[in-house]
């Protein structure tokens, strides 16, 4: 009998603790793919894409046999259920972030830079507990490969192939390259990209743009005066004026192009989309979400991020609205130039205000109408933290900051955040996740 009871502790001393998985982990994952992005240089609507489909994929796997979570399949479009997993073994924190990674490396250029992230999280979950990291990866896998047919069916591919657009010079309205790269506009076909929630791109089209007319006490006359008088009033205040401090804050632009003397180079920061990202994470963590309720939140957030870039870009290319800066480089100051550098697409509607009216209206149904927070996110790029009242006082900055930047009218802003507000609403009443 002693022989017996010796070897039953023997058993428990060799057998294995699970694997801890922490929301600390899976933010980790989201940054690493935040990083790459930035080096890879995608464009804000493509960085939608890439945040969203691992976001689902880890959060079909928390929501099996949750009493809190409910799947998204049946409420996203074309979405079937993803397979269940086999064995009770399977740790499904650890196989929710290997399908988060496993489609984040599908998704961008630098696979290696994703490799290696999560090859380091192997090896150490191989230490911990080999046997149930083993059925967790698998079943990780399995629901990776599940998803890309579905993921690969959103026409991101044939946009690829599709023309460029086609610069219309004979019509004075018609967006132009701008400054100094003046470079192609960027993805023209956005709104054939399958959408999850809207029912078509066009679901919350907004009303025109004012009419455009040069004459002077016309609506459209009036906003791109105001662009240049608010520039030339902000700029005489100096650096330190809290407009520039909020339109650098919020400039977001994956891709300013520097030039000196013979010399071009980039610098690279975050997209707008990004930015709501690491909200989303400073609100979390504030709030000490565990690791299903982080995915959850992430998860909702950027379905609103990704609904907004194509009702954003189905706008913009469908009134193709020339930017402030081409204007008044023609008519009003041949040398004026933004305070920040416009991005290379049509005007109107604002991707900040879109976006930002989205990602504010998903965060408050997730954290509340009142939720006081400060933003680190642009500490990396050099610049201070803001603190906010709400989700949507951050939002009105981010939309009033494209005003004070100089790239664009007053209406691309304050439609855009409304219409962006049209489709968090939606994506809230939409899906039933909880």
């Amino acid at each position: 009998m002693a022989v017996l009871t010796g070897l039953v502790l023997q058993s428990c001393k060799t057998e294995k603790e699970p694997i801890a998985i922490s929301a600390t982990d899976f933010y980790n994952a989201v940054e690493q793919v935040t990083q790459i992005m930035v080096h890879d240089i995608f464009s804000p609507p493509v960085a939608s894409r890439i945040y969203v489909y691992p976001n689902i994929a880890a959060y079909e796997i928390i929501s099996q046999n949750s009493d809190t979570y409910k799947p998204l399949a049946g409420q996203l479009r074309d979405l079937e259920a993803i397979p269940h997993a086999e064995s009770e073994a399977v740790n499904l924190k650890v196989a929710a972030l290997v399908a988060h990674m496993e489609l984040s490396k599908a998704l961008v250029f630098s696979e290696e830079k994703m490799e290696h992230f999560r090859d380091s999280l192997y090896g150490i979950w191989k230490q911990k507990n080999e046997a149930e990291f083993e059925v967790s990866e698998a079943y990780g896998m399995t629901v990776a490969k599940h998803l890309k047919p579905w993921i690969n069916k959103d026409n991101y591919a044939q946009t690829r192939t599709m023309h460029k657009y086609n610069v219309d010079t004979d019509d004075p309205s018609r967006w132009q390259p701008t400054p100094p790269a003046y470079m192609d506009g960027i993805e023209p076909h956005w709104n054939k990209i399958r959408t999850l929630v809207l029912d078509s791109a066009a679901q919350f089209k907004p009303a025109p743009p004012p009419d455009f007319s040069l004459d002077k006490g016309s609506q459209f006359h009036e906003e791109l005066m105001e662009v240049y008088n608010v520039s030339q009033e902000i700029t005489e205040k100096g650096d330190t004026s809290e407009e520039i401090e909020i339109a650098q804050f919020w400039d977001c632009n994956p891709y300013v192009s520097v030039t000196r003397g013979h010399f071009m180079f980039a610098t690279k920061k975050i997209t707008p989309g990004a930015h709501w990202i690491g909200i989303t994470k400073i609100c979390c963590a504030q709030n000490n979400y565990d690791f299903e309720e982080a995915v959850y939140a992430f998860t909702k957030t950027s379905i609103g991020i990704f609904e907004a870039f194509i009702s954003c870009w189905d706008e913009k290319y469908r009134s193709n609205l020339i930017r402030p800066e081409t204007l008044i480089n023609q008519h009003i100051d041949e040398k004026w130039q933004p305070i920040l550098q416009t991005p290379p697409f049509p005007e109107y509607t604002s991707g900040h205000s879109v976006v930002s009216g989205s990602a504010s209206t998903v965060l408050t149904s997730i954290f509340g109408e009142d939720h006081a927070f400060e933003d680190t996110t642009e500490i990396p790029y050099g610049l201070p933290i803001r603190a906010f009242r709400s989700f949507e006082h951050a939002a009105n900055e981010a939309a009033i900051s494209r005003l004070y930047g100089g790239i664009h009218y007053r209406a691309a802003i304050d439609v855009g955040v409304n219409q962006g507000r049209r489709v968090g609403r939606l994506v809230v009443s939409h899906l039933k996740m909880k």
